[in-house]
């Protein structure tokens, strides 16, 4: 059924009706509209357009149909427009002409806004927890490789030996960036829309504060006009997964390059590779390189509602109605990927062979040697320039850094000593190197402390929200509705 139509002397054609439908994307909404419409009973109550007999018939009904829904019982007809039709089509057949007083003191316009922040602040917790084990796998593989030595890159050359566990845990700390900024959206979007009405407010139902309490919002929207127009909630949190998903992508390539038979490093799970048709003999990393070619969809989807939005005037418009595909899109194939990678990711097995065996390679060790000669009071520039003279003689001899003699060092200066080769190992070039943030197994050990701390206190600020969610469903297991398919 349509929500307006009386000043219309005809029904739309076909073509408008299909252009205007938007019930086929918008149902998975359902559940969050059904909440929101139940706080803006209460209000209406409050308000005395109501009667507490007919708020308490129209709640039982919205708690029934909530339920029927998730069934599978209650659906889209082809003549819905969106879900908000649906929604008054079902309540008028079931209790008459009451259903129509719902819809006073309110608009399509802050009740769609109000849907989709609960909706995303519901998925948040879920994209988190997702995040949260991809995190976990890369602090599992990390400690696991404490002390294996591998040659650090830079520009995808040898750069300086570091452990691998050390590698693996860069990620965690991007992970968790993202973690962040998904918990700091949180309370950017805890604004409740509802009460905004078309973009004036509403004399009907005129206490926000309530609705927006009820449906655990902190606060209700300042100004109408932009409650119902800002969509900056859903753009950031398009940023967001665009941005996951190019650390994904990040870790999808190395993932590729670290298995080829070139590097050697890793042996992927046969759980996460995938064969080839014609080569019998071929295992490919296809998790990884679907992680690396669905963030450009994920990048797609922000530039989308970006350019949807960088000219709109005023209050809402109907473009406004293109903000929620990408974003049902971009949390879909999160959550799709996230469990993938993170299999991926703890189940892959690395040849600690293979990869100490370039540790050295590519005179990845010329930095210890500008380091000593700091130490021996000369400055590090020139300290810099005699190093690389130290490279430079060891191409020409064909030899490593460590195989120069003492006296092809003091032919570059006379205060290289003996010692120069007890800091041309891996072992010393690592182990030296255990200030905060540094690649010795100290200070790895005391940095994956530091990480599990992040991620437990994390974890519990996630089942905090989720668990506070819940009430909105008088759940008492405090689920995300979306992972039940109750929005689908």
């Amino acid at each position: 059924m349509t929500l307006w139509g009386g000043r219309f002397s005809s029904g739309t054609s076909d073509a408008m009706a299909a252009l205007s439908r938007s019930v086929h994307f918008d149902w998975r909404l359902a559940p969050y509209d059904l909440v929101s419409s139940k706080a803006h009973c209460r209000n209406l109550v409050k308000s005395k357009i109501l009667t507490a007999a007919e708020g308490k018939k129209i709640e039982s009904a919205l708690d029934l149909l909530r339920k029927d829904i998730a069934k599978g019982l209650v659906a889209p007809l082809s003549q819905d427009e969106d879900l908000h039709g649906v929604i008054e089509r079902v309540l008028s057949d079931r209790i008459g002409e009451l259903a129509g007083k719902l819809r006073a003191g309110r608009s399509r316009n802050d009740q769609i806004a109000t849907d989709l922040r609960l909706y995303l602040r519901d998925a948040s917790c879920e994209l988190i927890a997702g995040l949260l084990q991809l995190i976990e796998a890369f602090i599992k593989q990390a400690k696991r490789h404490e002390e294996s030595y591998v040659s650090g890159f830079t520009h995808l050359q040898h750069a300086q030996p570091i452990v691998f566990g050390h590698e693996l845990a860069k990620h965690a700390h991007a992970l968790l960036r993202d973690v962040e900024r998904l918990e700091q959206w949180w309370l950017r979007t805890g604004v409740s829309p509802l009460g905004s009405g078309a973009l004036a407010g509403s004399v009907l139902s005129a206490n926000p504060e309530a609705s927006a309490k009820l449906l655990l919002f902190e606060t209700s929207a300042g100004n109408s006009i932009d409650a119902v127009s800002d969509r900056d909630f859903a753009a950031e949190f398009l940023f967001i997964t665009a941005l996951i998903g190019i650390h994904l992508s990040r870790i999808g390539e190395e993932w590729i390059l670290w298995s080829s038979t070139e590097f050697g490093w890793a042996k992927l799970d046969d759980a996460y590779s995938t064969g080839s048709s014609i080569m019998p003999q071929k295992k490919n990393p296809d998790v990884a390189e679907l992680a690396r070619g669905k963030s450009g969809r994920l990048i797609g989807n922000l530039t989308s509602l970006l350019v949807t939005l960088k000219a709109l005037p005023f209050a809402y418009n109907r473009d406004l109605q293109e903000d929620k595909e990408p974003v049902f899109d971009s949390l879909d194939t999160l959550l799709l990927l996230l469990p993938a990678i993170s299999g991926m990711v703890e189940s892959t097995e690395f040849n600690e062979r293979a990869m100490s065996a370039g540790a050295t390679a590519g005179f990845a060790l010329a930095t210890e040697v500008a380091d000593y000669l700091v130490r021996k009071g000369i400055p590090f520039a020139k300290a810099h320039e005699i190093s690389g003279r130290a490279v430079a003689l060891a191409e020409r001899k064909k030899v490593s850094l460590e195989e120069l003699s003492l006296a092809d060092y003091q032919s570059l200066n006379k205060l290289f000593q003996s010692d120069i080769f007890k800091v041309l190992t891996v072992e010393s070039a690592v182990a030296s190197r255990k200030s905060r943030g540094g690649t010795a197994p100290t200070a790895l050990r005391a940095q994956l402390a530091e990480l599990g701390t992040l991620l437990t206190s994390a974890r519990r600020t996630n089942t905090k929200r989720t668990s506070t969610l819940a009430k909105l469903w008088g759940d008492s297991e405090g689920k995300s509705k979306r992972s039940r398919g109750a929005t689908k």
